[in-house]
């Protein structure tokens, strides 16, 4: 089919010779393009094969009526929007012309027809059916831009963004298609899709290819501009930009606001943007504009939180004469919040004090809490250690000054040089004894920030090459998994294990993968002495 607003393309189907020649003319006259059938089914073929903006149509044809054909236009999906008109000197009752239009046709002239009438039919028919194609072909565009905008939304790297960013203007608009933007590491990214792939590929870059681009538009200003620029343009930034020599590129530049890094995504403009076109590569060019900060900040934003988590936890553990120990802490994939996960591994004399703990929820408040909690345990341990009364400070610092707050923390003091261990459990999943009988330590006390508390210490002995493993629960925790059943899962392998306390843990965050909380685990094994 022709452009939507340029010279039709006409199908005049009639087997009389004078008559067929003499409608060709007038349209001819017109400036329309005229393809000509004396048959059905010669028309039928022809509409198939060649799609023709309109189709005029004799209705008493020698192989099958004008009203059929009409008809079978009509049903085939792929020539429905075709329009008919219905022409006939000898089917000119109301009758008739009723029938050819209940069959389709989209209007019926009797003879004889005056060539200003027949000229002006087949204009307001055209016009009619050009406004409800341009109709449709937006309201497509308009519905597939959304799909295209909710998956930039969920994107979660630049590498992604960009990608869908530009396959969507290739499918949109229907053209070869770039963008580049900057993420928080400072190196340009840049995609392509070239048809007839539908698929983005990453491409080389200039370092400075982004502000080469913005001196042609926005220069360093904010807001958005739409510009287009000849090949050679093109080709001297980007010689793989896939702008042939004489044609040229359409592209918008982004910048929210000053300071920012900028976006550009472009397309190849030959023929040259109509502007509804060029409306929809301005929405694109805005929303990857405004998806390319918001994930520019979450980024920023989990760093500066992964930053101040670490620096809330111990910047190394000490050594430990008698104890291999190993640790691991990492934090949620998809969480820029700081949490209240903790570990601690302190030199008391001839002890050790291992401690391991969660304060309720993802926020800068529970990292504060936790990090009160470390300095009041660790205040707690100045004198003569006794963890039950340990537990209970912690727990009252809780009750005094963070009323809405609970935690659970697990302490365990051990002698390397005879074995000898203290437990007190404050609500935290017990720490697994892995030596002769693996198995989990008793549950302890209730958790910290409740009610009043004594808190129990157990007292029993680690042997030689025998191990210890506590955990956060954000290791094991799985929507659609009991806590039991991963609870076996981590006695299962550490009972079947004989390799090293780092290879170990190592396998044991890899087996539960990424996680939605924060994980700590600290895992001690008393070795040989000399």
């Amino acid at each position: 089919m022709t452009m939507p607003d340029g010279p039709a393309t006409v199908l005049v189907v009639d087997d009389t010779p004078t008559k067929l020649y003499i409608l060709s003319s007038w349209l001819r006259r017109s400036g329309h393009e005229v393809l000509q059938a004396t048959g059905g089914v010669e028309a039928l073929g022809k509409v198939r094969d060649l799609r023709p903006d309109l189709v005029v149509l004799d209705v008493r044809l020698p192989d099958m009526s004008g009203y059929e054909v009409c008809e079978r236009i009509k049903a085939d999906k792929a020539t429905s929007s075709i329009p008919v008109i219905q022409i006939s000197g000898a089917a000119i009752t109301p009758a008739d012309r009723t029938q050819g239009l209940e069959r389709g046709a989209d209007a019926y002239l009797a003879e004889p027809v005056e060539p200003d009438e027949f000229a002006a039919t087949v204009e307001a028919t055209l016009r009619y059916y050009r406004a409800r194609q341009r109709a449709e072909r937006m309201a497509d565009r308009l519905a597939t831009l959304t799909e295209v905008t909710l998956e930039m939304n969920s994107a979660d790297t630049f590498e992604a963004l960009l990608s869908t960013a530009v396959e969507g203007a290739s499918r949109i608009l229907g053209r070869r298609a770039g963008a580049l933007a900057i993420p928080p590491d400072g190196r340009t990214r840049r995609f392509a899709v070239m048809p007839p792939s539908t698929v983005a590929v990453s491409r080389a870059v200039a370092p400075d290819l982004l502000r080469r681009i913005g001196a042609m538009s926005l220069g360093n200003a904010a807001g958005t501009q739409v510009f287009t620029a000849p090949a050679d343009e093109w080709l001297k930034m980007m010689p793989d930009a896939g702008v042939d020599d004489g044609g040229s590129a359409t592209a918008v530049f982004c910048r929210t606001k000053v300071g920012r890094p900028p976006v550009c995504l472009g397309v190849y403009a030959a023929p040259p943007l109509d502007p509804d076109e060029t409306n929809i590569l301005r929405q694109l060019g805005q929303a990857l504009a405004l998806t390319a900060d918001a994930l520019r900040a979450y980024a920023e934003e989990h760093a500066i939180a992964l930053t101040l988590q670490r620096s809330l936890l111990p910047a190394r553990i000490p050594e430990t004469p008698g104890l291999e120990i190993s640790w691991r802490y990492q934090p949620a994939v998809d969480n820029i919040e700081v949490g209240g996960d903790f570990y601690e591994v302190l030199r008391l004399g001839d002890q050790v004090l291992l401690a391991i703990g969660d304060v309720q929820g993802h926020s800068l408040l529970a990292a504060t809490v936790m990090a009160e909690l470390r300095h009041a345990l660790r205040a707690s341990l100045l004198g003569p250690v006794d963890l039950g009364a340990s537990m209970a400070l912690l727990n009252n610092v809780l009750r005094c000054y963070h009323q809405r707050m609970t935690a659970t923390v697990c302490l365990v003091l051990i002698d390397p040089a005879t074995g000898e261990m203290e437990i007190a459990n404050a609500g935290h999943i017990p720490p697994l004894l892995i030596g002769g009988e693996t198995r989990y330590h008793g549950l302890g006390n209730l958790l910290l920030g409740v009610a009043d508390e004594t808190y129990r210490v157990d007292r029993l002995t680690l042997g030689e090459e025998e191990s210890v493993l506590m955990f956060t629960d954000g290791l094991i925790e799985d929507r659609d998994k009991l806590l039991d059943e991963s609870l076996e899962i981590v006695r299962s392998m550490a009972e079947a294990s004989d390799e090293g306390l780092e290879p170990f843990c190592d396998r044991l965050i890899r087996q539960f993968g990424a996680r939605e909380d924060d994980v700590a685990l600290v895992a001690f094994r008393r070795t040989k002495t000399a």
